[in-house]
Parts: structure tokens; C-alpha cells; sequence
């Protein structure tokens, strides 16, 4: 296992991501005490030191799992890490009392990483908003060594997140993007990079393999990156991807099972960096897969001309850009967690269909058709 630097810590490059454990019978509720065990065992021995964790993953019983398994080892020997659940606008106000629940569940006194969950449009008012008293709180919990590091996680857009660390920039020590090959440009994840570099804040990757798919295969660049080095499974390309990227100081990664752990330990026994062709290479990939004919998305270039021509003032490369994400992902939360911060008049239920966007897209895309069928899908 090779290892970052931290401030005065050295951090594995690889950390156990805790949202995708064992279960029992399919039901996610339900870790594997005994799977999630011997997962930690083999983590602990090969050299992973960080354990992420947080309030609702595995529907509240992944911090009961990972605080179970960890209770055999020295406190000292691993560094642990929770989140403050902000994706629930009602949990603002709680966060004394859920901040107390994490400890006893991890059965730990302090967290050595402590992260604002999910910062995005849905609740950056409420994460900026003093009156709920979580940041003053959260500045206590760390003077008096409850929380060690402090920092945050980020789905929104790039503007949220530089809102967030505009106010709040002495106090976060890191941020946590979800930042792959295939998201570098169709999630914007290069411009989160680039910001975060240039203000000098460590990067913590999530979904290094955008939820497995990025195991499974390499998006049709196979052949090109075989040339470069025959072993590589998909996964490690991936992987290699983000290790290259500047700035990265952790890569989390929700192994679901013994096999996945024992290969990803395998390959970050070094740091592998990949030459700028290859990384060229997967980024081609990944354009190609996410504008392709098969994948159902649009060719949106957010060029703005449909902007000047909507009667209802719609964002719609905006909401394009999300339908793409909402077809790719074949549904997931991305897409609706983000509109869920757009007023009622603005949503894509929105569009009267008159055609004058169509008229002057330069992509020729069916706008009218694509709000219908997004509207269709969202419901």
C-alpha cells in the first residue's frame, strides 16, 4: 500500500468506502457482520488506514457495521471518517444529537474526518444559513478534539461548491468530489480540480468507478490501452486515472465484496501514473460513450442560443445537461436532488412545447420533445 501525506498523517492512497458493504439477502439495510469483518481484517493488514462512512448509508447501519468491525483494533491504528447528513434539509438543527448518535454507533469518541454531506442546490441556503448553529458547532467539536479534520463532500454544481468555500474556507480542510474518467467532463469534475488545486485543497475522490461501472469496462478503449500495459484490468485504469490527477490525497472506493478488496489492495501496493496518451485515451472513451446515439443523451454544446428564444425563461442547457446525467445513469438521485432546488415554473414539466428553442439549436435537438419525455421520467 502506498501512502499520501496529510498535514502530519500519512493516509493510504486507497480508503474502504462503507456505502456499498456486504448484505444479507439483498437487503441493504442489513450489513454482513461477518463479510464486513473479514473485509476490515484484510484492510487492516494490507495497509488501508480510512474508513468512510455516514449516517444513511445501508439505511443507518453502516456506521454500526464499520464501528463494530474497527472495535478489535488500537483506536490509533486507523483513521475514521462520518458526515453530517445535510442532504436532509431536516436534519439541520439536529446536528448535536445526530453528531452524538455517530459516536456511539462508531463506537469511537472522535472522527478523525468529519465531512459536510452532499453539499449541492438543494441545501447550500442552509449549509451558508448561521442561524442553524452546524458550522459554530462543528468548530467546538473540533477544538475539543471530537473532530479532528474537517472538511466536505460535493454533488452540486461547480458555482455550490466555490459559494461553500467561499464562506467557509478557513474551516475545511479538504473536499470530496466525484471525479473519474468518465465524469471529468460530463459531470465538470476538471473545473472542481482545477479550483480546488488552485487554492490548494487536497482532493478525496468518490465513485473513482462511477458506481462499477468503470470495472466492468473501459469504454471501448480496450485495444488502444492494452498497448500501453496488457495487465490492466478496467478497474485499473480507472483507478490510474485518478491517482494522476493533481492534488488527489485519498480514493475511496465502496468494495462490495472480498474479491474487489483484494485486487484494488493489489494494485495500489504503488502509485501508478499514466502518460498523457493514455489518459487522452480514456478521456476520448468516455466523450464518446456519454454523446454516442446508443447512450440516449443529447448533444447539448451549452452554446445558450435556445436561452434567448424560451418564453418560460427555462435554464435548458442546464436541464439538458441533467437529463443527460438522469439517461447515462439510467435514473438515479443526481438529477432529482438538483431539481428539487429549482422552482416549480422552471422545471422541465415547464416547457409549452412551442418549438422556438428547436428553431435556433445549432444541434438540431428536439428540446420540446426531450422536456416532455425528462418531465415523463421524473415523475
Amino acid at each position: 500500500m502506498y501512502y499520501n501525506d496529510f498535514k502530519d498523517i500519512r493516509l493510504s492512497g486507497l480508503g474502504l468506502g462503507c456505502m456499498r458493504l456486504p448484505v444479507v439477502d439483498g437487503d441493504d439495510t442489513k450489513p454482513d457482520m461477518a463479510a464486513v469483518q473479514e473485509m476490515v481484517d484484510y484492510a487492516m493488514a494490507n495497509g488501508i488506514n480510512y474508513y468512510d462512512t455516514a449516517w444513511g448509508y445501508h439505511g443507518g447501519n453502516s456506521e454500526i457495521a464499520i464501528g463494530e468491525a474497527l472495535s478489535k483494533y488500537d483506536r490509533d491504528s486507523y483513521y475514521l471518517a462520518s458526515k453530517f447528513p445535510g442532504y436532509d434539509l431536516s436534519n439541520f438543527g439536529k446536528h448535536e444529537e445526530i453528531f452524538a448518535k455517530q459516536l456511539e454507533k462508531c463506537q469511537t469518541d472522535h472522527f478523525d474526518f468529519y465531512l459536510c454531506h452532499n453539499v449541492c442546490e438543494l441545501n447550500i441556503d442552509k449549509y451558508l444559513d448561521d442561524s442553524t448553529g452546524l458550522m459554530e458547532f462543528l468548530r467546538r467539536m473540533k477544538a475539543e478534539g471530537k473532530i479532528r479534520h474537517l472538511g466536505f463532500s460535493c454533488h452540486g454544481e461547480i458555482e455550490t461548491m466555490h459559494r461553500f468555500i467561499m464562506k467557509y474556507f478557513r474551516d475545511m480542510e479538504f473536499c470530496q468530489i466525484q471525479l473519474n474518467y468518465l465524469d471529468f467532463e460530463f459531470q465538470n469534475a476538471r473545473a472542481k480540480v482545477e479550483e480546488l488545486n488552485n487554492i490548494e485543497m487536497p482532493i478525496w475522490v468518490m465513485e473513482p468507478l462511477r458506481g462499477g461501472k468503470l470495472a466492468k469496462s473501459a469504454l471501448g478503449g480496450e485495444k488502444m490501452l492494452a498497448k500501453s500495459n496488457p495487465d490492466y484490468t478496467p478497474a485499473n485504469w480507472a483507478f490510474g486515472f485518478v491517482e494522476s490527477v493533481p492534488g488527489v490525497k485519498m480514493i475511496l472506493s465502496g468494495m462490495s465484496n472480498f474479491e474487489q478488496l483484494k485486487q484494488n489492495v493489489e494494485f495500489f501496493d504503488e502509485k501508478r501514473m499514466l502518460s498523457d496518451d493514455d489518459i487522452a485515451t480514456l478521456l476520448t472513451a468516455a466523450h464518446f460513450e456519454t454523446t454516442g446515439k446508443a447512450s440516449g443523451t443529447v448533444p447539448c454544446t451549452a452554446c445558450r442560443y435556445c436561452t434567448t428564444k424560451c418564453p418560460q425563461e427555462l435554464d435548458i442547457p442546464r436541464l439538458l445537461a441533467l437529463y443527460n446525467e438522469h439517461v447515462y445513469s439510467e435514473g438515479g438521485f443526481i438529477a432529482p436532488m438538483a431539481l428539487a432546488a429549482f422552482d416549480e415554473s422552471k422545471l422541465p414539466s415547464a416547457c409549452i412545447g412551442c418549438g422556438a428553442c428547436a428553431a435556433v439549436c445549432p444541434q438540431k435537438i428536439d428540446i420540446p420533445g426531450t422536456m416532455s419525455k425528462f418531465a415523463e421520467m421524473l415523475k
